[in-house]
């Protein structure tokens, strides 16, 4: 599939399975809105399947691997080999997010497509463009044929996945910074704007980060009205890959959740590039990289949940997916008035009124 085709793919929500779902939830026994962000990622998952009652049985993440030439630039205080350790570890059930899968009971993918290094365990999938992109300080990050590849890649990787919903998260010493200069790129903005320490630097160290990213920037001139060209510029083939995720899964029909920093990033990437993957999103915690807010903010939308989280590897997925469950599961299975025995008449003020209005989530 060329890129092109994928991007036409992805459709609107279907906005009369939303209006069905709207007029379910009215009907429930409960005062109109009061359970808020349930109720619209309800409304939402209509619109995005198609149906009014759904269920989320089949959850799974989908982590991409991949190293950064940038940390040649010491703007990371991991050694680029714990990519490597932790794709591994990821597989094995020892990371954070793997944790929470298995404790979730989330089905969990590791593809490796640019790990710096030859990955012999088998439950990695193999997936690698390259050995790690090059110095974007120096250069390009990849040729435009290799971001090309990653954003398909992930896109084929999530249409294949059988899941109700899937997450995305990535493995990458080094990226945070790519994808920082990313959003400094697509938000026109300085480094100091959008830029976070990432998994802990010094500040000696931070101020570095921020000039690597500027010097990326005036190095490689990517042009900020193609997202490709950021991507091959000044990105990483994880950040493509993710990109193509977010693309495969709205392609699909099927909610994608978004992580935190990197995974915002990578899923701006995409409604930049098809403004229809918006409505197939489903934010989850609030990072506490200083970018992602900016990046929600560009997409006009809003986590669920306020952990100050920072971990990366799609750690907030699998809470996302329980707090997506549990909105299908207060329209599938609540009472109506009717089924309540009450008479809900006494709603009729508030509902013609503007007593209270629904907090969207999208």
């Amino acid at each position: 599939m060329v890129l092109n085709e994928l991007l036409a793919s992805v459709t609107a929500l279907d906005q009369a399975a939303m209006s069905q779902a709207e007029q379910r939830q009215a009907a429930l026994a409960k005062p109109p809105g009061s359970l808020g962000k349930l109720e619209a990622l309800s409304v939402q998952l209509a619109g995005i399947t198609g149906k009014v009652h759904n269920e989320i049985r089949n959850k799974h993440l989908l982590v991409f691997a991949a190293d950064n030439g940038v940390v040649e630039e010491g703007v990371s205080s991991a050694p680029q080999a714990v990519t490597l350790q932790q794709t591994v570890n990821l597989t094995r059930g020892k990371t954070g997010a793997a944790v929470l899968c298995r404790h979730f009971g989330c089905g969990i993918t590791v593809c490796d497509v640019g790990v710096n290094a030859a990955i012999t365990e088998p439950a990695v999938l193999n997936r690698k463009i390259a050995y790690g992109t090059k110095n974007i300080a120096r250069g390009a990050a990849m040729m435009r044929e290799q971001a090309v590849t990653a954003i398909l890649t992930g896109a084929a990787l999530a249409k294949s996945t059988q899941a109700d919903v899937l997450g995305v998260g990535e493995m990458g010493i080094g990226n945070t910074t790519s994808s920082s200069a990313v959003l400094s790129v697509l938000l026109d903005v300085d480094a100091d704007t959008v830029t976070g320490k990432g998994g802990g630097i010094t500040e000696e160290s931070f101020r570095k980060k921020k000039a690597v990213i500027r010097q990326a920037i005036a190095v490689n001139h990517p042009n900020r009205d193609d997202v490709v060209d950021i991507l091959s510029k000044v990105g990483g083939f994880d950040l493509a890959a993710m990109c193509g995720a977010f693309l495969g899964a709205a392609a699909s029909r099927r909610p994608v959740v978004i992580d935190g920093f990197i995974s915002a990033v990578a899923a701006l990437c995409a409604v930049r590039l098809c403004p229809n993957v918006r409505g197939y999103l489903i934010p989850s915690h609030a990072s506490f990289e200083i970018g992602y807010r900016l990046a929600m903010e560009a997409m006009d939308l809003q986590p669920m949940l306020l952990l100050g989280m920072r971990l990366g590897e799609g750690s907030g997925c699998p809470l996302a997916f329980e707090v997506l469950s549990a909105a299908c599961t207060v329209l599938n299975n609540m009472a109506t008035f009717g089924q309540a025995g009450i008479d809900d008449g006494y709603l009729d003020e508030i509902r013609q009124g503007d007593a209270f209005t629904v907090e969207e989530t999208t």
